[in-house]
């Protein structure tokens, strides 16, 4: 499965998931684009699941146009220490069918 991370999160999560085909914004050179044009991008080169740290996309966009699932990594902040915590939850969502659109992932 083919994952991106989005720049609003840590590039070291990337090593949290070796199992997966995963890549950075960053690896894809895709820095400063806004939602609508990574979402297509992504389509583009076939990514099934965006993670981000961004709980406004899952307003501002219609996911029946984009075939993809977006993981909303929900915390007190972006940063590595704290989002790790929230890798195993992340990773029993992806080996679940996941539905296409929004899921917001937090602590539980």
């Amino acid at each position: 499965m083919k994952l991106l991370i989005d720049e609003n999160l840590p590039k070291r999560l990337k090593l949290d998931f070796l199992d997966y085909e995963i890549y950075t914004v960053s690896d894809k050179k895709w820095n400063g684009c806004k939602n609508e044009e990574l979402l297509k991008l992504m389509i583009d080169e076939n990514f099934k699941v965006l993670l981000t740290f961004d709980k406004n996309l899952q307003f501002q966009q219609n996911f029946l146009t984009y075939p993809i699932s977006v993981l909303i990594l929900n915390a007190q902040d972006n940063s590595y220490l704290t989002i790790k915590l929230l890798v195993p939850e992340i990773k029993k969502v992806l080996d679940k069918t996941m539905p296409i659109g929004p899921i917001e992932i937090s602590l539980k």
